[in-house]
């Protein structure tokens, strides 16, 4: 059991569900985020903290030997705000992990918009080359390269989660293939942090979907085995909307429509 567990980004969906789900795997949760974070259980800690602001940082990590990091942008944005929260925020995280007393295990709320110009019908493993599909997927591409630089530097374990669509369920074709249900998420979760050697894996966050683009043999280490499936819902698409044209986006690319969206200025 971890003795305290800094979740940033508590407020978004995956912070909601990991701040529901996770405490059974440590004394303390220290939940985090800027918004209103309600009330704290007696098992938990709240601080409000923004990534841009490094001190503020380096006080929310001291004390912690695990991290899951899913705070910052989380969707295509500005110039500007991605690079507050997803470039200065994640650099202030490392140096701030680095600097505690004890490094912890961090998880990386990666992105599939890492690799989203990638082509539907080409299968990825983890040492694909990077091909980021927006401004948001080139901040993650950012965040895995730190993960990389700060473990074979400094030794910090760092598992790069390149989230597929962690949804209740999926909402659109492409999703079939992407989708990763909330059990397999929490499942992995709890992997990476009982593995007892874990490096800087690349993992693909993907549920057993029929016809996935992305091979997870190489972490297979972990002893994750995503046991959920998008296929039943696949009859509930096919009634509710067409397929996308072969050569719309949907269709086309990994990353859907954030390689047909323009530069937010």
């Amino acid at each position: 059991m971890l003795k305290k567990l800094l979740i940033t980004g508590a407020n978004g969906t995956l912070g909601r569900l990991c701040r529901e789900r996770m405490h059974p795997f440590a004394e303390t949760l220290r939940i985090s985020d800027l918004g209103d974070l309600g009330d704290a259980a007696p098992h938990e800690e709240l601080v409000a903290c923004d990534l841009g602001d490094k001190a503020g940082v380096e006080a929310l990590v001291e004390g912690c030997d695990g991290i899951i990091h899913l705070g910052g942008q989380s969707t295509e944005g500005t110039w500007d705000a991605v690079r507050h929260a997803n470039i200065e925020g994640v650099a202030n995280l490392y140096e701030a992990a680095r600097k505690s007393s004890a490094p912890p295990r961090i998880i990386f709320a990666s992105s599939n918009h890492a690799i989203g110009f990638y082509k539907q019908d080409e299968n990825l493993d983890a040492h694909a080359t990077t091909r980021p599909d927006s401004l948001y997927g080139v901040s993650k591409v950012f965040g895995e390269a730190m993960a990389s630089l700060y473990h074979d530097k400094f030794g910090i374990e760092t598992a790069s989660i390149r989230i597929g669509s962690c949804f209740p369920e999926p909402i659109d074709h492409r999703m079939l293939a992407t989708w990763l249900s909330f059990d397999d998420f929490i499942r992995l979760i709890e992997r990476i942090f009982i593995v007892p050697r874990l490096g800087c894996p690349i993992i693909y966050g993907a549920s057993n979907n029929v016809g996935t683009w992305w091979d997870n043999t190489a972490v297979q280490y972990i002893g994750w085995t995503p046991q959920d499936s998008s296929e039943g819902f696949r009859a509930k698409l096919d009634a509710a909307m067409e397929r996308p044209d072969k050569n719309d986006p949907r269709a086309l690319y990994q990353g859907g429509t954030f390689c047909s969206d323009g530069i937010h200025e």
